[in-house]
């Protein structure tokens, strides 16, 4: 009995286990509650407070702005020529192709020269002729000389008459007449021969420029005249060679437009035959004259870049641009921001990007400068806000109160 009664007094009633537990579970109700405002006081302090920033839009690289006017033109050069002889002849050779890259001095055909060398042979010879008379006449004169001062001194002595020495004294004369005359016609035959030198280079057809050849016009065995002779049976041209460097852009704009076009003004061309590819231009010069019947005035367009793909009279459209600093390189990609989006931190380049009413910083991958723009190759998606001028104590996450502010 005695064992019996003490289990009873050791056994905890049903009302008291329940207070126990009931008084655990509030303690740590309350723990979970302290913690809570804690953290949520910590965010405040960290994150609640906003800072007021200005905005602007990352626009795509290739956007750009809307250009001033369009229009439609070809591809000229300022430097064509179709090459002929100086002189009419028959073609012996045509040594050039179309599609073939010349230099300037370069031989593109020769004439049959069977005339041209006959008569260089002619004045050689003649040359060579006035020349051995010259000689002669040279050793004559000498010759007289010597017989002249004999005669002076055998008169001195009496020992010659004086008609002998008149005839010797008139025998130089002569001679010395005779020589400047065929030094004169040595003189003759050397320009005769510089003429006939001159005839027979003119048989060679040589390139006046460095081009490309866009024209074959004319075959061996073929006349060929500077001038048109009449018919069908003459040839005025070799070939036509174009100075590739020299193309440029030549286009009608309407009259009532022209006010927007200045010289120097940047431009972007699209060639008809690559519409995706887009060529950095400027304006060249407005030709000061109007046609009347279209009225339109020509614009004078330079290619900045140069490439085999360009070649004449190729159509293409241009677009006049009023600020510079938006054309952007061919093929650079990413967005373009405004410059003070940028800034340095932990020494990596970084922007603030606004993601609701939070700032969000990211890392990015600036590229080079256009007018007031920078590219921003990698980090940054076209339409996305970014803080311009971020103040030193904006960080990640931070809020912030915004207005946009133009780019």
């Amino acid at each position: 009995m005695a064992e019996k009664d003490l289990l009873e007094q050791l056994r905890i009633e049903e009302g008291e286990r329940r207070g126990v537990g009931a008084h655990r579970w509030l303690w740590l109700l309350a723990s979970v509650l302290v913690v809570s405002a804690l953290a949520a006081a910590a965010y405040h302090l960290l994150l609640g407070s906003t800072i007021a920033v200005e905005t602007a839009v990352a626009e795509p690289a290739g956007s750009g702005r809307a250009p001033v006017l369009e229009a439609t033109g070809y591809i000229t050069a300022r430097l064509q020529a179709t090459v002929s002889s100086k002189i009419a002849g028959k073609l012996a050779e045509v040594l050039i192709e179309e599609g073939e890259s010349v230099k300037a001095g370069q031989v593109l055909a020769r004439l049959d020269d069977t005339d041209a060398r006959a008569q260089l042979d002619v004045v050689h010879a003649r040359l060579e002729a006035a020349r051995a008379q010259l000689g002669q006449t040279e050793a004559q004169l000498e010759q007289a000389q010597r017989d002249l001062k004999r005669q002076e001194e055998l008169r001195a002595k009496a020992l010659a008459s004086e008609v002998e020495l008149e005839t010797q004294r008139t025998q130089f004369r002569t001679l010395s007449a005779q020589l400047g005359a065929q030094r004169s016609q040595v003189h003759v035959a050397e320009a005769e021969l510089r003429v006939a030198e001159v005839d027979h280079d003119n048989t060679v057809v040589r390139a006046p420029f460095s081009g490309v050849v866009i024209a074959k016009t004319a075959q061996p065995g073929e006349i060929i005249s500077p001038i048109s002779a009449g018919g069908g049976f003459t040839r005025t041209g070799v070939g036509t060679i174009v100075d590739m460097d020299s193309l440029e852009i030549e286009v009608d704009v309407n009259e009532a437009f022209i006010n927007r076009v200045r010289p120097e003004q940047p431009a972007e061309a699209v060639l008809d035959a690559y519409p995706d590819w887009k060529i950095p231009a400027a304006v060249i010069a407005i030709i000061p004259t109007a046609d009347r019947s279209k009225a339109t005035v020509k614009v004078r367009v330079a290619l900045r870049e140069k490439d085999s793909r360009i070649v004449p009279d190729m159509g293409a459209r241009v677009s006049f641009f009023d600020d510079p600093g938006q054309q952007v390189e061919p093929g650079a990609s990413g967005v373009l921001v405004p410059p003070t989006a940028i800034v340095e931190r932990e020494g990596k380049s970084v922007a603030f990007v606004l993601d609701g009413d939070r700032a969000r910083l990211r890392i990015v991958t600036p590229g080079p400068s256009y007018g007031g723009r920078r590219l921003v190759v990698d980090g940054l998606r076209p339409g996305e806000r970014v803080v311009r001028n971020p103040p030193a104590g904006l960080t990640d996450g931070m809020g912030v109160t915004t207005h946009a502010a133009g780019s």
